[in-house]
Parts: C-alpha cells; sequence; structure tokens
C-alpha cells in the first residue's frame, strides 16, 4: 500500500470505527514467537513480520573507580540495510540510538539487573555484559519486539564460573563448571501503542503503515510483578491524563501475556 493521503485517510477512519487493516482489533498483538538459540544469551523473536535477534556476551574488565563493586550491561542496537528499504546498512540511525537509550532507562534504570553480582574482585575485576540487538525484518514496531529479545536473552544467558587461586582468577569452560545466570529481580517488558489525529484513536503495537501515519507513540514499561518501570512518549500531538491511564491498564494486562511466552520459551 502506498504511503498517500488517501490511504492516510483509509487508515484513519477504519481506526476510528474499530477495523485495522491487518484485520486485528484494536487491542490486540500479532502473533509472538520466542526460540532460544542453542548458546547461552542467543533468542530471536519475531513480533508479526517485525524479526529481532539479540545476542548476549560478557568479559572481564575494571570497574568505574566511583562504583567500584558494580559490573556492566550495556545495549547495541545494529539495524540491517536487509530489513527495510528505509535503513542503510552503513548508516548509523536515530532509531537504534532511540532503542538503545530506551532499554537503558528500561532495563538499567528500573535496576532489574544486580550490577553488583557481576563484581568478581572490588575495584579491580567485574563483568561486563553486553547485548547486540540485530534487526533482521521490519514491519513497525521494533520497540517492544528489541525489549523482548533483551530480556529474554539476558534471562537465558549464563556466564563462566569464576574461583580465586591466591591472588588469580580462575575463569573456568562450561565444561569444567556449571555456568551462572545473571542475577535479574524482575522482567520489564515494553508495550508500545500509536495515535492519530487529536489522540483520541490509538491502537496497541503497530505495524509498518500504521507507524507511517501515526500522529505520535507511547511506550509504557511495566514488569511482571505489575510495577510501572518507564513511560516514554516520542514526540507528537499531547495526551491527556486519562489516556495514559486507559493505555497503562491495557499494558499491564498484555504484560501479564507476554512474560507467560518467554518463561514458555526458556523452558
Amino acid at each position: 500500500m502506498e504511503l498517500n493521503t488517501n490511504n492516510k485517510k483509509f487508515v484513519i477512519e477504519s481506526l476510528e470505527k474499530g477495523y485495522r487493516t491487518d484485520g486485528r482489533g484494536i487491542y490486540d498483538y500479532r502473533n509472538l514467537i520466542i526460540e532460544c538459540g542453542p548458546s547461552f544469551g542467543n533468542v530471536q523473536v519475531q513480533l508479526g513480520k517485525t524479526r529481532v535477534q539479540a545476542i548476549v556476551s560478557c568479559e572481564i574488565v575494571r570497574p568505574f573507580p566511583d562504583r567500584s563493586t558494580e559490573g556492566f550491561v550495556n545495549f547495541n542496537s545494529e539495524i540491517s540495510g536487509m530489513s527495510s528499504l528505509e535503513f542503510e546498512a552503513t548508516r548509523f540511525t536515530d532509531l537504534e540510538v532511540y532503542i538503545s537509550t530506551l532499554l537503558e532507562k528500561i532495563i538499567k534504570t528500573s535496576r532489574a539487573i544486580d550490577t553488583e553480582a557481576l563484581c568478581i574482585i572490588v575495584g579491580e575485576q567485574v563483568w561486563s555484559v553486553r547485548c547486540d540487538l540485530h534487526f533482521l525484518d521490519f514491519d513497525g514496531n521494533f520497540i517492544d519486539a528489541a525489549v523482548i529479545a533483551a530480556i529474554t536473552s539476558l534471562k537465558h544467558f549464563k556466564r563462566p564460573e569464576v574461583t580465586k587461586d591466591g591472588e588469580e582468577v580462575v575463569v573456568h569452560s562450561l565444561t569444567e563448571r556449571a555456568p551462572v545466570p545473571l542475577s535479574i529481580y524482575h522482567t520489564p517488558i515494553c508495550v508500545t501503542f500509536s495515535y492519530f489525529e487529536d489522540g483520541k484513536c490509538f491502537v496497541l503495537d503497530p505495524n509498518l503503515l500504521e507507524e507511517k501515519f501515526q500522529a505520535g507513540s507511547i511506550s509504557i514499561a511495566v514488569n511482571s510483578n505489575g510495577e510501572l518501570c518507564c513511560i516514554n512518549k516520542a514526540g507528537g500531538v499531547a495526551l491527556d491524563s486519562e489516556t495514559i491511564i486507559l493505555c497503562t491498564m491495557v499494558a499491564s494486562e498484555k504484560v501479564m501475556e507476554i512474560n507467560k511466552i518467554i518463561k514458555n520459551a526458556l523452558i
């Protein structure tokens, strides 16, 4: 479908009547598939036709002087030019920066991961955990797919066991000792809404066509305990408090469903 005025009118008028171009209801998520790879921390998420792969790795580094007992958790986003004609393979897009920053807010700022558990020797050696996100196919809503892929890969990941032999730190292979999972306090999951015109009409999990015609979007992160972790509004027209409260309530319900899918994928 071409992105012209007639199609925009068709999409918005359909939404006002409670219909969507792909046949979903206003609050319906697309089909979510989570596949955990053979190696720890390798996870692929498919949300409709949007596909994201997350790979977690770790290394031993020196901590910051003012946080000598804390390790690191970092996120890196890479959008492949093959995912959509909109993205160039050699260009670091604003969307990549936005997704990485939002992941920092949702997972790190909410203290979902115990960074002190990543400490090996205070002030000298800590684990630096890195989550690389590769965006393979794009049909809207990269944000939710990225957050689901990132938190699932972190829960799936296990680091090598380490022991101290005098002053020397020994890193054991996976065959010598059982690897150690990360200490994760809670599971924040992001739910994104697109809104149109004056903000009175909005939909859950927008596809690419809906994103093209949206007046703005709001992403709400809630954890498995029902606690609000983050609200991020990416510009657009203003939303009243009633709309935000309604979106938060819907997000809380959807997070419970998504969390069950994540648990089943990790079994």
